[in-house]
């Protein structure tokens, strides 16, 4: 049964998981997009990737109540028919799945042949807008700073509707597809390099695979993701202006890919916020990854010592891992730069309208419809606020859903669990003290944990403490050099989480979906980042 949109425009109210028996995850998506996204941000976010489904009738993410999801049943039935078994897909599907309860039932959609011969077509045109983007990626590098400078610019001095309508028209909407691709293109060579990680795991363990995997920034060249953390030591030492860290570093987030929310460089008050928090406990970063350099070469030398007629190959595999990151960390820092831009263009659509902030209860056709005059939805704009306030009010939903899904009922539910759904089928019990996840970085650290909401409580993380949260990204960067370890709920190898802490040395372990329902602060866990494994060693929810 194909898909149906989910979207009642009289309300608000979204909710795609009605249109069938699918899977839907958010593990992928739960970290850039961790809030509840409102209809503006979410109607361009479709519209970048509404080109992106091979399957006509199909769509591979939906919108479930204001949250951003993977339908996995469309994708592994797209993958299922390009020929791989049910084994191989459900494979290439775990970074997307995350932590999945044993016995849990993925039903997959029958596609009728004619569907799958209309699809090789557009996957044969992906691959190649793929490959086109990964050919721009220095150009939109190079050029990205000054475009969004100057769109700003030109935004902020538009007198009229119609000016407004053709910077969307004419450039803005091109250039976050664009991005979308130039991202894409930017990301396939590190998750080329996923194999290596296996490959050198089997060849010297874990900690020394994990030393080797890291170690991605490079002299003068710091991931874009640990930007915000070593800019704030930089800041404090009096080696960048307030001005140069705001103008480098400002765009990014908690909530970056929400355009309803401010940037950093909105609030004066949020660098003082940082700077307090970072005097409180000044963790020397630069000694971090120079400690991390010191274990790449020790690693290094062991594996050379062990496979000296195999290590030059590796070498050349290994080298390819730093460049390929800070690349992919690299554009991505810059399509979430395009991205405020995007929030500027809607603020001043408010203003020139005079809807105001409301403009985000929009979708971006509706807002391009009052530019011109057509108002066909303030009507609905006070039913939409009060859906949006109650999306937001709900705790997170669970990070895999089962068909329908009704979020009030289940947030009514005592007994309901934060990391699966099933419409169909009674969730079984937690069975154990363990939980499990994708190994993120190596090490083995016990201690209490830290169970934090948002990055605003960085002031209750204790040095030596354990962050658990539900997911973390750029925004959460400057609270891990004093975390002893990180968990998270949702995430992947390749996500935030997994990437920075790789990167400070810090054991992690990411994607275990229930981190956050089954710890509360104060619990003593042990972490082993090595194998992607918690142990609740005592605690209230202790089996």
């Amino acid at each position: 049964m194909a898909e149906k949109s989910g979207f009642d425009p009289s309300t608000g109210a979204w909710n795609d998981s009605l249109a069938g028996d699918f899977l839907w995850s958010r593990n992928n998506f739960g970290e850039a997009r961790p809030d509840v996204m409102s209809p503006l941000t979410y109607s361009i976010t479709e519209m970048v990737w509404q080109g992106v489904s091979p399957l006509p009738g199909y769509q591979l993410s939906g919108n479930i109540c204001g949250r951003y999801y993977a339908n996995v049943s469309v994708s592994i039935a797209m993958l299922r028919a390009t020929g791989k078994s049910e084994k191989a897909a459900l494979e290439q599907m775990r970074g997307l799945l995350g932590s999945v309860p044993e016995g849990l039932d993925i039903p997959v959609p029958s596609l009728p042949r004619s569907t799958i011969l209309r699809a090789m077509p557009k996957l044969i045109g992906l691959a190649r807008k793929e490959k086109a983007g990964a050919a721009k990626v220095p150009s939109f590098l190079a050029s990205n700073v000054a475009r969004c400078r100057d769109l700003s610019r030109r935004i902020l001095e538009a007198r009229s509707e119609a000016e407004l309508a053709a910077i969307w028209n004419r450039e803005l909407a091109s250039q976050m597809v664009e991005g979308m691709w130039v991202m894409g293109g930017a990301a396939a060579p590190l998750e080329a390099t996923m194999p290596l990680k296996q490959q050198l795991v089997e060849l010297v363990g874990e900690a020394d695979a994990n030393a080797l995997c890291s170690g991605l920034s490079a002299e003068g060249e710091i991931l874009a993701s640990l930007g915000p953390v070593t800019g704030l030591a930089r800041v404090a030492q009096g080696k960048m202006t307030r001005a140069e860290y705001l103008e480098k570093y400002g765009h990014r987030g908690p909530w970056e890919m929400e355009l309803s929310l401010p940037r950093p460089a909105e609030d004066p008050t949020w660098l003082d916020r940082q700077l307090v928090e970072y005097e409180k406990d000044p963790v020397d970063v630069d000694a971090l990854l120079k400690s991390r350099g010191a274990q790449f070469e020790a690693a290094w030398q062991r594996l050379q010592e062990r496979y000296p007629n195999r290590a030059g190959d590796l070498k050349r595999k290994i080298d390819k891992v730093g460049p390929a990151a800070r690349t992919r960390e690299a554009v991505r820092d810059e399509v979430t730069r395009a991205l405020g831009v995007s929030r500027e263009w809607a603020l001043r659509v408010g203003e020139l309208t005079g809807v105001g902030h409301d403009v985000f209860l929009l979708t971006i056709a509706e807002a391009l419809d009052l530019l011109s005059g057509k108002d066909t939805v303030s009507a609905y704009v006070p039913a939409r606020r009060e859906t949006y306030a109650a999306y937001r009010k709900l705790p997170v939903y669970p990070m895999i859903i089962r068909g329908a899904f009704d979020p009030f009922r289940w947030a009514g539910d005592p007994k309901r669990r934060s990391d699966v759904f099933d419409a169909t089928a009674s969730v079984p019990a937690f069975a154990s003290n363990l939980l499990t996840g994708f190994a993120g970085a190596a090490g083995v650290v016990e201690g209490p944990v830290r169970v934090l909401d948002t990055p605003d409580q960085a002031g209750e993380l204790k040095p030596g403490e354990i962050l658990v949260a539900v997911t973390t990204n750029v925004g959460w960067t400057p609270l891990f050099p004093m975390a002893a370890a990180v968990i998270t709920d949702v995430g992947a190898p390749l996500s935030h989480a997994a990437i920075v802490a790789r990167e400070l040395g810090i054991p992690a372990v990411v994607g275990c979906g229930s981190a956050t329902t089954r710890l509360r602060t104060g619990d003593r866990v042990r972490v082993d980042g090595g194998r992607g494994i918690v142990e609740i060693l005592h605690g209230s929810r202790a089996l």
